[in-house]
This record gives C-alpha cells, sequence and structure tokens, in this order.
C-alpha cells in the first residue's frame, strides 16, 4: 500500500495509519489469535446459515467468515451479554442444598466413679533403668469400649500450678471418669520392648508399663570411687553434741576454760560547750 502522500509520511517509509486501519489490524491480530486457541465447533452461539454465513445465536450478528465472528466475540457486546446470560441462569437455577454432613454420634454415659489401680515401680537389673507398671481395673466398662491413655505436660492441666518436672498420664474409659497419674518430667523410651500396653477382655483389666531413658551422670556417683588425682573434700568441722568445732574441741568436765581478756574501759570524752 502506498502511503507516500498522506500528511506525516515520508517517501520510502509508511505513513502514520489511520484510525480504521489500527483497528482492522487489531481485529486481524485477534483472528489469529482466536484461530490458534479457541476451538469455534465448541462454541454453543456459533452458527452457520443456509447462506454461507455465520451468526452469533447470543447478540444476533451476522458475519462473512470465522474470523469476523471470532472478533466479535473478544469484543465488549459479546462479552457482555455473556456476563448477562450467567447472571440470569444462576438467578433462575434452584438453590441446591447444601450436601448433608457425616454426623458422629456422640455417646453419653452416666460416670459411676474411679477406678481401682495399682502401680509397681520397677528397675530393670542389666540396663538399670526405671520403670513404672500400671494395673487398672475396669469391671464395669461399657461394651465396645477400649481403655485409652496419653501424656499430658503441666501446661494443659487447671488443677495444679504448672511445673515443669513433672508430667501425667492420663487413663480413661467410659463410664469411669478419667484419673491421672503425676510423674517426673523424663524422656520415656519408646521402644518396643519397653513401653507396651494390654487389655484383657475377659478379666477386664488394663496393663501399661513404660520405661524412663537413662540420664548422662554429671558426677562421679555419691559414694563411688575418686578417680586418680582428685583429692575428696575435707569433711564438715561440726560435732554430734552441738558443739563448735572452730573454738577447739570440747573441755573436759571441770576444767577451767581459756582466760578471759578484758579491755579497759575507754575514757568518755566531754561534751562540746554549747554556744550562748
Amino acid at each position: 500500500m502506498d502511503f507516500q502522500h498522506r500528511a506525516g509520511g515520508k517517501t520510502g517509509s509508511g505513513g502514520v495509519a489511520s484510525a480504521s486501519e489500527s483497528n482492522r489490524d487489531r481485529r486481524e491480530r485477534l483472528r489469529q489469535l482466536a484461530l490458534e486457541t479457541i476451538d469455534i465447533n465448541k462454541d454453543p452461539y456459533f452458527m452457520k446459515n443456509h447462506l454461507g454465513s455465520y451468526e452469533c445465536k447470543l447478540c444476533l450478528t451476522l458475519h462473512n467468515n470465522e474470523g469476523s465472528y471470532l472478533a466479535h466475540t473478544q469484543g465488549k457486546k459479546h462479552q457482555t451479554n455473556l456476563a448477562r446470560r450467567a447472571a440470569k441462569e444462576a438467578k433462575e437455577a434452584p438453590a441446591q442444598p447444601a450436601p448433608a454432613k457425616v454426623k458422629v454420634e456422640v455417646r453419653k454415659f452416666v460416670k459411676i466413679g474411679r477406678p481401682g489401680y495399682k502401680v509397681t515401680k520397677q528397675r530393670d537389673p542389666e540396663t538399670g533403668q526405671q520403670s513404672l507398671l500400671f494395673q487398672i481395673d475396669y469391671p464395669e466398662v461399657a461394651e465396645g469400649i477400649g481403655p485409652r491413655h496419653r501424656f499430658m505436660s503441666a501446661y494443659e492441666q487447671r488443677i495444679e500450678p504448672p511445673d515443669r518436672r513433672w508430667q501425667y498420664l492420663l487413663m480413661a474409659a467410659e463410664p469411669y471418669e478419667t484419673i491421672a497419674f503425676k510423674v517426673p518430667s523424663r524422656e520415656i523410651d519408646k521402644a518396643e520392648s519397653r513401653f507396651w500396653t494390654h487389655w484383657n477382655r475377659e478379666t477386664k483389666q488394663f496393663f501399661l508399663q513404660f520405661h524412663f531413658k537413662m540420664e548422662k551422670p554429671l558426677g562421679p556417683p555419691m559414694g563411688g570411687p575418686i578417680p586418680t588425682g582428685m583429692k575428696r573434700p575435707p569433711p564438715l568441722m561440726t560435732s554430734h553434741t552441738g558443739h563448735d568445732s572452730m573454738s577447739g574441741p570440747p573441755l573436759p568436765p571441770g576444767a577451767a576454760g581459756p582466760p578471759q581478756m578484758h579491755m579497759p574501759p575507754m575514757p568518755m570524752r566531754p561534751p562540746p560547750p554549747e554556744n550562748l
């Protein structure tokens, strides 16, 4: 196309395109892009009539070719009609009920008191680990209910002031009340042979045993042998009779004590004269 005789144009170069030419070029670029990304056969509003032209059933417009129709679908009129149609369908569509949530039936029991229990302290002769064995009796436990347990930190309970040196072991089985045991807050050995539970359905007894992990000693044990090169500290200088050893050994009965030192009295300085 020759643009050399237009205003602002130079010989041998393209002139300034008009508004209609810019629109035509924009529609062509949109058509090429739409042909690459949109499948026109799946458009529910696209229809080819008996004259060979194309129609938009939503906007009731005629188009000579597919590119013109695709450019129309990107325009403001078609997009506005799409939004109106979607709002109308959403308003006329019946409100579908929300899917019903699965309700879990909460079984309620009348508490009948605390169960009987027995706690045994043990020490493994091989490893020296300390352990606790719990035996809880649930003779009136509900049918199909098994005992449960968990450890709770001192900061979860509201009965006593929290103390990080202790933790609580909770036992629960309906319809009995939940009971808790206060145990030292030490690391528990979760090995299979060191932590186990057993529920005897015939005798209605629940057993639980756990071991504490061995703690590394900070120094030599009390009363044990002292390593080479280390001297034992001197014993405390106190006697069983309550006598202070810093003043010497106790005197035999009837013996005179050490001479007492008497200091002469200090002369008193006369008061200064008062100014009249």
